[in-house]
């Protein structure tokens, strides 16, 4: 499935209401193509997909490096590694300068699967904002 395919049963998926979310999605062009899909109500995080011959990644970016207080930014890391694995369906990584939650599925994954993705994504994001922002300037 394609970016565009995708963007469209997302739109469609956002009609039928099965995720019990809207989906407001946009492509960004570039030499790869990324979907930015921003859940109705939680605009202030949207998750990137994009694709490759393998998988389907979607991502969120938390915060920057200039967001945390550089006294715990240990204390943050070593958080971030034991919350990797409880964490269902996503994964914390560091992309540059910026803190992200990632997951990555099949390209032969359901509409259904990468909605259920994206929404359970979008949850562990505000659910880690929410867990380390004493860590947070």
């Amino acid at each position: 499935m394609k970016i565009k395919q995708i963007a469209e049963q997302l739109d469609k998926l956002s009609v039928e209401s099965r995720e019990g979310y809207d989906f407001e999605n946009q492509i960004i062009p570039g030499e790869e193509e990324v979907l930015q899909i921003i859940l109705v109500g939680r605009e202030e995080i949207p998750v990137y997909l994009t694709q490759t011959d393998t998988q389907i990644l979607c991502i969120s970016y938390l915060w920057g490096e200039n967001e945390i207080k550089p006294e715990s930014k240990g204390e943050l890391i070593e958080m971030m590694l034991d919350m990797n694995i409880p964490m269902p369906l996503s994964s914390f990584a560091r992309i540059g300068d910026q803190y992200a939650v990632f997951g990555a599925l099949s390209t032969n994954s359901s509409i259904e699967d990468i909605a259920h993705e994206i929404v359970t994504l979008s949850d562990n994001s505000l659910e880690a904002i929410d867990v380390m922002s004493e860590f947070l300037k």
